[in-house]
Order: structure tokens, then C-alpha cells, then sequence
């Protein structure tokens, strides 16, 4: 049996809610499964060796994140600045991963599926730098640091955002190599629907519109939190496999597992909102609690939420069996959603 050690927890820690538009963490593990052991010293996940495959991939993906915004002219400096003061800040890169591995899985190439990895990372980081503008959850401090508005302002934040969701999709079909155009074309598509009105931003409208509401289902909770949260992941590994070679009926069992990883990974943050330090978490512990957002630990309880987090990674790692072995990063990285400590 081999471990994560450490080292990958730091990956995920170093390189680094919910998101779409949010991220968190936990003081210590909060799952205890007869699949996954978590301790102080490491996390088994199965005879996979996550943290040699994390690890392989780190210094890749952070090299293609900064080369993305490097300004090309003095005019260009502070907004590039701006964007890759956040891009670069750090973050569990969970999304990148999950775009490489599924790439992999069928047969493709690290170097085929890079371009939209760092998409789906800036992305993810406009989502942040907008979601902690004090229009949306107001906060000062993202990964241990000050929040984009902080530094910038305002303005600059917003635009930034502005700028890095426009990049991502100049940047697939800038840079993708050696992949068909029809397929480069469908993963521009995904990503696309991934950041509108049946993705990031309704998610986000719906969540705001339920903060302090009564009578939130946990039907809304779910809708929330597919568009909001799961439906990049869901991007990131699909898009994965279109890039690797997938056939349409392989595409779709890999969106029903990153569906419901993306699920219990919200979970998994919601825990940690009120379960971690502000220090564990690098942002603002307790603020779902603080804003009364509808939460799953408010509605289902802390014990039950644990629970439906592991029943959405097991239905999760079942949608893949028919991959055996090729799979294994994909699983480890499920168990590590929900057992990860930040």
C-alpha cells in the first residue's frame, strides 16, 4: 500500500474552496473510512502513489501559469500584474490535475491537455478575485493573503478578473497542439457554459439569493453547487478526455464522476468553514456562518454531511471502474477531496 505523504498535502497546500466562486479547509480531517486512513503523518488512498504523480506534475503546471500572463508591452504591466498576482498565489491547482489525468487516462498527453489546464485555473481565479470583492463575500484575505481589491483596488481587481476569463479561452485556441479542431472546438464550448447562467454565475446568483432565506431544500443546495462549484470540475475532467481521445459515452462517465467529486468537494468545504482556523484555511473562517449562507452541515448536520460527502466520492469512483488502472490518479485525487486538511 502506498501513501500521501506529507509532501502531497503540502502540493495541494503550497500550490494552492468552494468554488466557482469560494475554496477552504479543514484543522484536521474530518473522514474516516474503511477505504481511506487519515493521520498526522499521511493519508492512504490506495496502491496508487499520489504524491510521486502530484509532484511529477507541479513545476510544469506553475510554469505554464505564469508564462500565461506575462505582460508583453509596459502599457499591460499592472493588469498583468494584477492577474498573475492572483493566478499565482497559490492553490490546490485540483482543476489543472484533474484536466491532465483524465487527458492521460485515455491516452493523450500532458502537453495536449496544458493549455486548458491553465484555463480552467484562471478561471477558477477570476471566480475568486470576484467572489472576495465587497460586492459579493467581502473579504480581505484569499490563500493567506490579501485579496486581489486589496492590493489593486477594486477596479483593477474586477478587470483583472475581466481579463483572465477572456485569456482562458484565447489560450486554448491559441495553444492547444496536435488535438483535432473539432475537439478543441467542444472544449471551448464546455468552457464556455461552465462560466454562465447554467454555471458559475447562476450558481452564484442562486447561492446570493438564498443567503438568510428560509425554506432552502437541499434540492437548491444541490442546483447551487452543480453550477456553482462541480461544473468546472466537471469541465476540467471532461475536456480532459475530449483532449486524450474519448468517445462520447467515455466523456460522459468521466462529467457523472466529476460531478459528484465537485459535489462532495463543496461539502468537504463547508465542514471546513466551521471546523478550521482562519490560519488553517488562509481565508476567513466561518464566513458561510457569519453571511447565514445555506450550507450542507445547516441543513443536513455536521455527521450527516460527512457521510453524504463519502457517498458522492464511492458513487464517484464507481462511474470510472470500466477504466481500471488507467483511472487511478482520477480516484486518488477523490479520496483526497474529502480527506484533504486544507
Amino acid at each position: 500500500m502506498v501513501s500521501l505523504s506529507r509532501n502531497a498535502l503540502f502540493f495541494f497546500a503550497s500550490i494552492s474552496c468552494a468554488t466557482a466562486f469560494t475554496g477552504p479547509a479543514m484543522q484536521r480531517p474530518a473522514f474516516t473510512t474503511s477505504r481511506a486512513t487519515v493521520a498526522d503523518e499521511e493519508v492512504t488512498t490506495s496502491s496508487f502513489d499520489l504524491n510521486e504523480y502530484l509532484l511529477s506534475k507541479k513545476d510544469d503546471i506553475e510554469k505554464a501559469l505564469e508564462a500565461s500572463t506575462k505582460s508583453t508591452m509596459p502599457e499591460t504591466d499592472k493588469i498583468c500584474e494584477s492577474m498573475s498576482y492572483s493566478l499565482m498565489a497559490g492553490g490546490k491547482r485540483i482543476r489543472p490535475v484533474l484536466c491532465i489525468a483524465a487527458c492521460e487516462m485515455f491516452g493523450g498527453t500532458q502537453e495536449q491537455a496544458m493549455p486548458t489546464a491553465v484555463a480552467l485555473e484562471m478561471i477558477h481565479t477570476m471566480s475568486l478575485i470576484h467572489d472576495d470583492l465587497p460586492s459579493m463575500d467581502n473579504d480581505d484575505l484569499r490563500r493567506g493573503k490579501p485579496t486581489n481589491h486589496i492590493i489593486y483596488g477594486e477596479d483593477v481587481a474586477i478587470l483583472a478578473g475581466d481579463a483572465l476569463l477572456s485569456t482562458s479561452f484565447q489560450h486554448v485556441a491559441q495553444e492547444t497542439k496536435n488535438v483535432s479542431l473539432e475537439r478543441i472546438l467542444e472544449v471551448i464550448i464546455k468552457l464556455g457554459k461552465s462560466v454562465g447562467p447554467i454555471g458559475l454565475a447562476g450558481g452564484q446568483v442562486m447561492d446570493l439569493e438564498c443567503e438568510a432565506k428560509e425554506g432552502v431544500t437541499l434540492d437548491d443546495l444541490t442546483w447551487i453547487h452543480t453550477h456553482k462549484t462541480a461544473t468546472l470540475l466537471q469541465v476540467a475532467v471532461a475536456s480532459g478526455a475530449l483532449l486524450g481521445g474519448a468517445s462520447k459515452e467515455e466523456v460522459q462517465a468521466c462529467e457523472k464522476f466529476a460531478l459528484n467529486i465537485g459535489l462532495a468537494f463543496q461539502v468537504a468545504d463547508d465542514i471546513l468553514d466551521v471546523t478550521a482556523s482562519t490560519e488553517d484555511l488562509g481565508k476567513t473562517a466561518a464566513k458561510d456562518l457569519e453571511a447565514d449562507k445555506t450550507t450542507y452541515p445547516k441543513l443536513l448536520g455536521l455527521e450527516e454531511s460527512k457521510v453524504e460527502a463519502r457517498r458522492l466520492i464511492d458513487e464517484a469512483k464507481d462511474s470510472l471502474s470500466e477504466f481500471g488502472d488507467k483511472a487511478a490518479p482520477l480516484l486518488a485525487i477523490a479520496d483526497y477531496i474529502i480527506e484533504r486538511s486544507n
